[in-house]
């Protein structure tokens, strides 16, 4: 996606809950994108974006086909920008340190949602094993656990990447369209 209006570009925004907001001193932040660019072969979706964002939920909001995912996409490390940088607090490349799983992806279909969570440990040193126990009974995961990917319904799926991530202890953890496919209940949980 991104290769709609080009003047539409993703919007990143603070989000305040239940109205409250840290004060968030300039150095303190958690990531630091200057000059961003990428482009597919037929558009620009990203040109020159500089952004610096303090740890907490962000929200990055825009059109359809604005570059949302593809932001997200480069800042996981799924894709090269063609200028610019990115970085974690203390200069750390966000590669390595940011838990990303692509909802739309097909690469886990095969495996079943236990093997999934199985594997990311080894991936993520400050993994939480008690958070994912408490976040696979809030998204009431447990009868989804033994069946394979592709035979959950979308808002399954997004359960349990969702557990993961939220698992994953990644300094950056990118969820595109959190909401997407989740029914009432797992909305009010997470």
């Amino acid at each position: 996606g991104g290769c709609g209006d080009s003047a539409a570009v993703p919007k990143i925004r603070r989000v305040v809950i239940r109205g409250r907001e840290s004060r968030v001193v300039a150095e303190a932040f958690l990531l630091q994108v200057q000059g961003l660019r990428f482009a597919y072969p037929e558009c620009t979706v990203l040109q020159n974006l500089s952004f610096t964002s303090p740890a907490g939920l962000v929200l990055v909001r825009g059109d359809e086909s604005s570059g949302k995912t593809t932001l997200l996409r480069l800042l996981a490390g799924e894709l090269a920008p063609q200028a610019g940088r990115m970085a974690l607090q203390g200069g750390a490349g966000v590669e390595g340190n940011t838990f990303w799983a692509d909802p739309r992806s097909a690469e886990w279909d095969q495996l079943t949602a236990q093997a999934w969570l199985g594997g990311l440990p080894a991936r993520y040193p400050l993994w939480d094993a008690a958070a994912l126990a408490t976040h696979i009974e809030g998204f009431t995961l447990h009868e989804h656990l033994a069946k394979p990917f592709y035979a959950l319904s979308t808002g399954s799926k997004r359960k349990v990447l969702m557990a993961g991530a939220l698992a994953s202890g990644a300094a950056l953890t990118l969820i595109d369209e959190p909401v997407g496919g989740l029914d009432k209940p797992s909305i009010m949980y997470l």
